[in-house]
């Protein structure tokens, strides 16, 4: 009996810590993270400052928690990628890119936020990202080394710098398709597009 009750208790709280979370994101996204006060989470969540004090104890904590949930949801669809499935080096490269794009496009509102604000916003949601991108690029440095032992990737390549290349231009084009603009667009053709431009250029090729 009690096991029940303390389940359900546990949903509730959940549920409610949801429910803030929520909200918060609407209000971040409408007025920016500066432009926000307490005050305006409180009321966005309708609940009364002592409650909502019982789940997040500042606007940061809040930020920080909506943070982690992105960060994980971009880590999980990059582990996603199963090489088994279509080992080759290009395969792997679109599927990681086309990813993120649906992962940042599903989550438009906070990516917004953090493309625009995050930046110099904290030094807590700086190392936060920083130890993201640093994992990113360790993933496709990986993925280049498997190239390179594979004789499709030249061995003479600077993999660091490569995969550093390959992640600013995937910062770019979610730039260019989730945080500038609202209108739907092919993950899978974008991706295409980045991965045939970091492993081929823009070259003509010669007869």
């Amino acid at each position: 009996m009690g096991d029940g009750r303390t389940a359900r208790a546990e949903r509730s709280r959940e549920l409610r810590r949801r429910q803030i979370l929520d909200s918060s994101l609407s209000v971040f996204s409408e007025h920016g993270y500066w432009q926000t006060s307490i005050t305006d989470l409180v009321k966005a969540a309708g609940v009364a400052r002592g409650t909502f004090y019982l789940y997040f104890d500042s606007k940061q904590k809040i930020f920080l928690d909506l943070l982690e949930e992105l960060i994980g949801r971009l880590r999980a669809a990059v582990r996603g990628v199963d090489p088994q499935a279509d080992p080759t080096v290009d395969a792997q490269l679109k599927a990681i890119v086309a990813h993120i794009l649906r992962t940042t496009a599903e989550n438009r509102h906070l990516t917004r936020i953090l493309f625009r604000e995050a930046v110099g916003l904290d030094d807590a949601v700086q190392t936060r990202l920083t130890g993201f991108y640093d994992e990113l690029r360790a993933y496709l440095v990986h993925t280049l080394e498997l190239g390179v032992t594979l004789g499709v990737v030249r061995d003479d390549i600077d993999r660091e710098t490569t995969a550093s290349c390959i992640l600013g231009a995937l910062r770019g084009v979610v730039h260019r398709y989730v945080v500038d603009h609202d209108q739907d667009f092919d993950p899978d053709g974008v991706a295409d597009a980045v991965v045939s431009f970091a492993m081929g250029g823009v070259r003509q090729r010669t007869a």
